[in-house]
């Protein structure tokens, strides 16, 4: 069959022509892949092995404005925008500055970027689930490496919606009825397939969180191999359906998926581990950004977060309205993971400027320990609670600072602050704020996105160290459309089926 291209399949879902299958065919690493036929990219054990490989690169570098490794939608524009759209982190250019001012509408690149390119690797998920079976059935594939494709390509699908939840939907944790973003699961790679893909209705965000625990599941199942930190395994699917327990509220749940893998993994006693090399016993599951296919110094993290001085470009820095809190103590040794220049602070867990090649980290154990720590605390099991939140605590703190107990916090409220303020600290600069803040503010704990620093104006190194006042602006209330971004509106222009609805206030 005739290798075909973008200009003459143009399959229009998602607001843009979604790729078919991806293959890099003879390699081994996440190496830049190509378009080709079904019917050659699972024709042998050793190309259906890189069609897979090419849906993590997919991930990790993905797609943005007619141009690859711009980090989307796992790479560090997830993070970045994460970041973005909290207080921790500072935006200090224009690069995602209507992310951090909330001035994005329904034509905006950042936030359609990321919805277009996680459609994307949905899609290129769902072509390897609905090819495995014939491969099996044709000899090229045994049931249990099948098996475990599945699972890894179901990981991917889960994730991928949960992340359009949080960014395009109300939290479950406000009203599980509100509407949700479309869940496909049928492959798109034929033209007269389009139409399913358009008639997929948003729902509902509880039919969602359904259909994600529904994958993972499956996921949790049919994975049997031990795979690593840069491929899902068993692990990082109980990992991620302690995260996703939590943004529905299901405590009992994120202890159940804790219980199942307390004891293979560990929060290391160096809080900089993690990021030196991506596989420590805290790593569960990364993307890998290798030196050959990584996202580029317009995509990824240590071009975007890296200090000038050092080689990075600075975009986003530490924000001095928590380096001056008063929950992040001065002894704390996640302060030196950390550099400065005249103009501010900024995180050095990304630190290699100059070959890119770094692991951007999905999820770690220290995740899986607050989340438990956090879901004892809300079934009032305070001093379990509290032991779990100096498991992480205690490590980046000398003998000297007391261990946090649970009468010393005060009551449930103290202790769910006080992990709270944890997490803040712990995932600072790992684009995890935003889903806090999402799930928060549903519930009705937090008033919406808090006040930042004003855009563009912590521009000394004073704004840190001194008592110089610190500008704030770009607030959300939660009630604000703005809240949530917009669904593109070329998304819905160009769904000729069954067009789906907008936001309301967009």
């Amino acid at each position: 069959m005739k290798k075909f291209s973008i200009n003459n399949f143009k399959l229009i879902l998602a607001g843009t022509a979604l790729l078919g299958v991806v293959s890099s065919c003879d390699v081994t690493d996440l190496s830049p892949a190509n378009l080709i036929p079904d019917n050659q990219a699972f024709a042998t054990a050793a190309r259906i092995e890189s069609t897979v490989l090419g849906v993590y690169e997919s991930a990790q570098r993905g797609f943005y404005l007619g141009a690859v490794q711009r980090g989307y939608p796992f790479g560090a524009a997830n993070v970045e925008q994460g970041d973005m759209r909290g207080e921790d982190m500072y935006n200090d250019q224009l690069f995602y500055e209507v992310t951090y001012t909330g001035s994005y509408n329904p034509q905006t690149a950042n936030n359609n970027g990321q919805w277009i390119s996680l459609y994307r690797m949905i899609n290129r998920a769902n072509i390897v689930l609905e090819n495995l079976d014939g491969a099996v059935a044709s000899g090229i594939l045994t049931q249990p490496i099948a098996d475990n494709y599945k699972g890894e390509m179901l990981f991917m699908r889960a994730l991928a919606h949960h992340e359009l939840l949080t960014n395009f939907s109300r939290p479950y944790s406000d009203n599980p009825s509100a509407p949700g973003v479309p869940y496909r699961t049928v492959a798109i790679n034929d033209v007269p397939k389009v139409p399913i893909g358009e008639a997929v209705t948003r729902g509902t965000v509880a039919e969602g969180y359904q259909k994600i625990l529904a994958d993972l599941d499956e996921a949790e199942a049919k994975i049997t191999a031990s795979n690593t930190t840069f491929r899902a395994r068993k692990g990082a699917v109980i990992a991620l359906k302690s995260r996703v327990k939590l943004h529905m509220e299901d405590w009992a749940g994120v202890l159940a998926e804790y219980e199942k893998i307390k004891t293979a993994y560990a929060v290391t006693p160096d809080p900089i581990t993690p990021f030196r090399g991506g596989t420590s016993t805290d790593n569960i599951f990364s993307f890998l950004n290798s030196v050959e296919a990584n996202a580029g110094t317009n995509g990824a993290l240590s071009a975007m977060y890296g200090n000038p001085t050092l080689g990075g470009r600075g975009l986003v820095k530490v924000s001095p309205l928590i380096w001056k809190s008063g929950f992040w103590l001065a002894e704390d040794t996640r302060r030196t993971i950390t550099t400065q220049n005249t103009t501010g602070i900024f995180t050095a867990k990304y630190n290699n400027p100059t070959t890119l090649a770094e692991p951007n980290i999905i999820v770690r154990f220290s995740e899986v320990v607050l989340n438990a720590a956090e879901a004892n605390a809300r079934l009032g099991n305070l001093n379990v609670a509290v032991t779990l939140l100096n498991v992480v605590r205690d490590r980046a703190l000398p003998d000297t600072v007391p261990s946090f107990t649970a009468a010393g916090l005060g009551n449930a409220d103290g202790v769910l602050g006080a992990i709270i303020q944890e997490r803040r600290i712990e995932f600072l600069a790992e684009g995890r704020r935003w889903a806090d803040i999402h799930r928060l503010a549903g519930e009705g704990r937090m008033a919406g996105v808090p006040a930042k620093a004003t855009s563009r104006s912590i521009v000394n190194i004073n704004f840190y160290n001194t008592d110089r006042v610190i500008p704030t602006d770009h607030a959300i209330p939660y009630a604000d459309f703005r809240f949530i971004w917009p669904i593109p509106l070329e998304e819905i222009q160009t769904n000729a089926t069954a067009p789906i609805e907008q936001n309301p206030g967009y």
